[in-house]
């Protein structure tokens, strides 16, 4: 087999969504299938080149294009806009389907090719640009005209150009990118335009009439050159005017009503006098030719006037032409004056020097100037010289000074007045103050924006409007839909929590039938003692008690309503100690695999449930392989974002530990997947599971805070994914303790329990164990027996009771009239009275039912204990000061462990008062911190501490500081091998004599004395 080169390939962002879209779909054969997706999209062009054998091409391999030439071809191939990478020094030609239009027939050979081969009569242009691309200019033309070879003539095409080099990785440029804008049509139209206008202007131009077109709106679309000489105005100043500002407020208000008719379609021809621009009546021919669009209406009317005022009447308004113009300059507020030949302003001039206050000599000659604004001098003067050489009519405007120092806008229009023989004999000029006529018209600009604006914006609404009518059904339709399947989950969702209620009362009352059946087996072990037959047949019994508890705590976890006890867990560590109990329960035939994440997060979980947990995944998975397959668990870190956690119900984003259970079974269908967490549901043959499996490890994992996630494909196995909570304190060190003989006592006892059965059992088993027992079958009756004086140690109640006085309030009121009385609960299904959050509430508690008789003595101890141990320790310890002289005794350190407030500090306090440097702590987490910042002496610890046990905390201590003495205090001291766990015993109750001497310090005299009194 002949070896191959390996090559290294850096993929673009772009591949790598391909190459992971290809892997993960499996369709993948080799490499080559990765490299023939590239690159993506593209259109034909980018079929092409997907489709080409590049290998003998001047490019080479597609694998071996360099990253910065794929990623330029890529953006090249699904750009809209014309362009074309030429690549390398020979300008390799790579574009896009916009850029075939300008390759025309040589596509698709071009594609690949040179630019010389492709564009031969453009080689010069392309050889200039590649230079100057690759000495790193940025290029641009506009309209730059080409001639191109068109079905082999050469054709002019008019383009905008951007060229831009295309740099490699070290900085060298690889190419040269050009983006193309065909303008040839836009140019041509243009082209077109103008001249037809310019034909157009010309015509009308040479006509001595006045030719113009009006709008619907009164304003002029067209005039020609004749109303420079009516009105003043150039074509392109009267070109976008109102009507009246061009022939004026008088001449338009005799108009207006005439084209109003010719605007509803009737040709209008009339006899008029109109007042010229000079202020005179011109009698003229005027017509008005309706213009009519395709559609029949009329879009405005075609204007032309033709003056007919008599020769004579001209030569006689010729002869009074001064008085009649210095009047209209008057009522025009204008100011007249008149230059010599040259354009100098000669002899007296009293509108000028009214205007102004300018005096004679101050406005001779040029010196008018010195009236005008200095922004406008240099152009006026320049204006007026280049109109004097010419000998045309001057019109300007400008700023001038009046005689007060405001400056003022005025419009300047001047002509040459010429002699017999046509030479210019002087000028005639007028300034007229068009201030607010150019403030009038800055404010109708700004009007006219305003309404363009609102225009805009109104159809952009009436857009708006149009989508929103277009996609409403769509949108009510997904309404209805998200409706729907909010309907769906609701119902869902209210289903389960019936069941869960169903399940929590199915599971209290059966507790209580286990209660009732291992309480009376458990006496009838000691009537039957010696009798082997009758014994295996109790122990097989009470096996069976066993089941149902399970069963039942699978109902409670279903339910959401059992009482957990969470502790800091490692999860890897715990499923590597679970490894032969899987592979006993799964058999031979199954192969495991565990995968590990490193750096595991901790978690806050009940390990007992966890256990179940994953034990029941575990069979599942074995049942649903047939014995056969492949399981494999994993772990590893997780982090659930918000959107995750909209769009899944009961998850709150944040940190988990994800815990994984895979098998390679026959899988689950949609419908089976709705159902798999609900109690009772299975898909096993009838006896084969109870269908409680999946909905405890759903209940427990919600209970705890926790998400549960399920995929499964018919025939191609399933996954389950247990999301748990992150816990970010130190694992728990679970210490196993050694039970010993377990003890009774002689202390009254107050039995609450609803329950006939249950309550004569536990009566029984109370008073087997030496106790003077009292009972109540409701929180009422037990408060009347409470408020009746006999004394009572210990209040032993059902959390769930019949009857408005509930438990939790019972035990209040009576801790009330007796506050040295101990409380201890006991349940099936707790109902969230004492337990929230799937946590026993703090100071409280509990034994689960069905619990058996040495799980009763032991608890009851405990409790006894502990509230003996409040009252036995003085608010106030007896003052050392008071007792006789003894031995000052050593000065220790002591670290107090107690999670009961009263006993904590009660004890600090002796120890204090003997002398002793005292640091308490309410939890082990709080214990362990202390014991790595202080060096400690003596460590005095509870045995049952929140999350951990005391046992568990002294191993960890010794551990950190070798030679640190012990001491444990609990009321069950029988569960604990004193030798065997290197401490030293205090059974509670104990009395501050007992406390000092057990920590080895000599106790006064006075304690002495009242221990023994």
């Amino acid at each position: 087999m002949t070896q191959r080169p390996s090559r290294n390939v850096s993929p673009t962002p772009e591949r790598e969504s391909v190459i992971t879209e290809v892997l993960a779909s499996g369709s993948a054969g080799d490499t080559g299938d990765l490299v023939r997706a590239w690159p993506i999209g593209g259109g034909a062009t980018g079929a092409l080149i997907r489709a080409r054998d590049w290998d003998r091409s001047a490019l080479g391999p597609l694998a071996d294009w360099s990253p910065q030439l794929r990623t330029t071809v890529a953006n090249v191939v699904n750009s809209p806009v014309p362009k074309v990478l030429m690549w390398g020094r020979e300008g390799v030609m790579l574009y896009n389907d916009a850029y075939r239009a300008i390759v025309g027939a040589r596509h698709p050979g071009a594609l690949g090719e040179t630019a010389a081969s492709v564009f031969p009569e453009l080689w010069d242009w392309n050889r200039t640009i590649l230079e100057r691309g690759f000495a790193g200019e940025i290029v641009s033309y506009r309209d730059q005209p080409l001639t191109l070879l068109r079905d082999g003539a050469p054709a002019e095409l008019i383009f905008d150009l951007f060229y831009t080099p295309v740099y490699a990785v070290d900085g060298s440029v690889g190419g040269v990118l050009c983006t193309v804008i065909d303008n040839t049509g836009r140019v041509e139209l243009e082209r077109q335009v103008a001249d037809s206008e310019a034909e157009l202007r010309t015509v009308t131009d040479a006509l001595p009439l006045l030719v113009s077109f009006i709008d619907r709106d009164h304003v002029f679309r067209f005039a020609n050159r004749y109303y420079l000489d009516w009105f003043g105005l150039t074509p392109e100043q009267v070109v976008g005017r109102h009507a009246r500002d061009v022939i004026g407020a008088e001449n338009y208000a005799q108009r207006r009503a005439l084209m109003d008719r010719a605007l509803a379609g009737e040709t209008i021809v009339s006899d008029s006098a109109i007042r010229h621009g000079d202020g005179s009546l011109r009698r003229a021919d005027v017509r008005y030719l309706p213009r009519r669009a395709a559609d029949g209406s009329v879009a405005g009317f075609q204007v032309i006037v033709l003056d007919i005022e008599d020769r004579v009447r001209r030569e006689e308004a010729l002869h009074a032409s001064n008085a009649r113009f210095r009047a209209a300059m008057e009522a025009m507020h204008g100011v007249l004056w008149t230059n010599d030949a040259q354009g100098r302003m000669v002899g007296e001039q009293p509108g000028w020097s009214l205007l102004t206050g300018q005096r004679m000599e101050d406005y001779q000659g040029h010196g008018w100037s010195a009236a005008v604004h200095p922004d406008d001098v240099a152009p006026t003067l320049a204006a007026w010289e280049q109109a004097v050489a010419a000998k045309s009519t001057f019109v300007f405007e400008h700023r001038v000074r009046r005689h007060c120092g405001a400056w003022r806008t005025f419009a300047i229009r001047a002509v040459p007045r010429l002699d017999e023989k046509g030479a210019i004999a002087e000028w005639v000029g007028v300034h007229t103050d068009i201030t607010h006529q150019r403030a009038a018209e800055a404010a109708l600009r700004d009007h006219a924006g305003q309404l363009e604006r609102q225009v805009r914006h109104r159809e952009r609404a009436e857009e708006q409007l149009r989508q929103l009518n277009e996609t409403l059904e769509t949108r009510v339709i997904d309404e209805i839909a998200t409706r729907r399947a909010a309907e769906a989950k609701l119902a869902q969702a209210q289903k389960m929590e019936t069941v869960g209620k169903l399940t929590g009362g199915v599971a209290h009352d059966f507790n209580n039938l286990l209660q009732v059946v291992s309480g009376n087996l458990q006496l009838l072990q000691k009537d039957i003692a010696g009798n082997a037959r009758a014994e295996t047949r109790v122990a097989n019994a009470l096996a069976g008690v066993g089941r149902g508890s399970r069963l039942a705590a699978q109902l409670l976890a279903f339910g959401r309503r059992q009482a957990l006890e969470p502790k800091t867990v490692n999860v890897t560590r715990f499923v590597r100690g679970m490894d032969d109990m899987l592979r006993r329960a799964i058999g031979e035939g199954i192969e495991i695999e565990t995968i590990f994440g490193g750096g595991l997060w901790n978690t806050f979980i009940d390990p007992g449930q966890i256990e179940n947990a994953l034990l029941n995944l575990a069979i599942n998975a074995r049942d649903a392989m047939e014995g056969e397959g492949k399981l494999t668990i994993e772990l590893s870190n997780a982090h659930l974002d918000d959107d995750y956690a909209r769009r899944h119900d009961e998850v709150s984003p944040g940190q988990y530990v994800m815990l994984a259970v895979s098998d390679t079974g026959s899988g689950m269908t949609p419908e089976i997947m709705e159902k798999v967490f609900e109690p009772f549901f299975s898909t096993k043959a009838e006896g084969k599971g109870s269908g409680l499996g999946l909905s405890m490890v759903y209940g427990f994992v919600k209970q705890s805070g926790g998400h549960v996630n399920i995929y499964s494909e018919p025939g191609h196995g399933t996954t389950i994914r247990l999301y748990l909570p992150r816990a970010l304190e130190s694992e728990d060190v679970e210490v196993a303790v050694d039970t010993g003989p377990i003890t009774g006592g002689s202390e009254t006892v107050l039995v609450v329990e609803d329950d006939d059965e249950v309550r004569a059992t536990v009566v029984e088993l109370l008073a087997d164990l030496g106790y003077r027992v009292l009972k109540a079958v409701d929180a009422q009756s037990a408060l009347s027996v409470v408020e009746s004086g006999i004394p009572i140690d210990l209040l032993f109640t059902d959390v769930v009771m019949p009857g408005s006085l509930k438990s939790p309030e019972l035990a209040r009121k009576a801790r009330e009239r007796l506050p040295e009385l101990a409380v201890l609960f006991t349940s099936g299904y707790t109902e969230n009275s004492i337990v929230h959050g799937g946590r026993l509430d703090p100071g409280l508690e509990l034994l689960s039912k069905p619990y058996t008789r040495e799980a009763l003595a032991r608890k009851i101890r405990h409790v006894l204990a502990n509230q003996r141990q409040r009252a036995a320790l003085p608010t106030r310890a007896v003052p050392l000061a008071s007792t006789a002289p003894t031995a000052t005794p050593p000065r220790a350190t002591i670290l107090l462990v107690e999670d009961d407030a009263l006993i904590r500090s009660a004890t600090a306090e002796v120890l204090q008062e003997a002398g002793q440097v005292v640091i308490e702590a309410a939890s082990a987490e709080e214990a362990m911190a202390a014991l790595q910042t202080v060096p400690i002496d003596v460590l005095i610890t509870d045995i049952h501490l929140p999350g951990t046990s005391g046992l568990a905390l002294a191993a960890r201590a010794a551990a950190l500081r070798p030679g640190i003495r012990v001491v444990v205090a609990s009321g069950d001291t029988g569960s604990v091998d004193a030798a065997a766990a290197g401490v030293r015993l205090l059974p509670k109750p104990y009395g501050a004599a007992d406390l000092l001497r057990v920590i080895g310090t000599p106790p006064p005299r006075a304690l002495v004395a009242e221990r023994d009194a």
